[in-house]
């Protein structure tokens, strides 16, 4: 499957982002998505994740109330709409696909596929 992902860039803290992520080359409504970010000297850590249906979410604390993840199966495209944005979420943003314990995978050692990554930088 390749992932790319698409949207980061500088804002100002308090400010807002949209990413996204077109998936191919595999059947996207089969996947489990979801969201990581890294930040430099920092592991990759979990932000969001959603299930096939985009029925059930789950979010880091760091990002819950502020994040939302959501996807279309029929674009095969996952979003991560991020406000308040805080300088903290600065970091490397990579789409994942085929989350091995589902929407409560939270450790970047259960994913299957990972996207390119795109920067959010966020001033403050």
């Amino acid at each position: 499957v390749q992932l790319q992902a698409s949207g980061g860039g500088l804002v100002q803290a308090g400010g807002s982002l949209r990413l996204s992520c077109a998936a191919s080359g595999r059947a996207f409504s089969r996947d489990v998505m979801g969201w990581f970010r890294q930040a430099p000297g920092k592991e990759r850590e979990f932000v969001a994740a959603i299930s096939r249906s985009g029925g059930s979410t789950n979010y880091a604390d760091s990002v819950k109330g502020r994040f939302t993840i959501s996807r279309d199966n029929a674009k095969n495209t996952v979003y991560l709409q991020m406000s308040s944005l805080k300088p903290e979420d600065t970091a490397v943003y990579y789409c994942a696909a085929d989350l091995g314990f589902g929407v409560l995978t939270t450790t970047q050692y259960e994913v299957n596929y990972w996207g390119q990554g795109t920067l959010v930088t966020v001033s403050s």
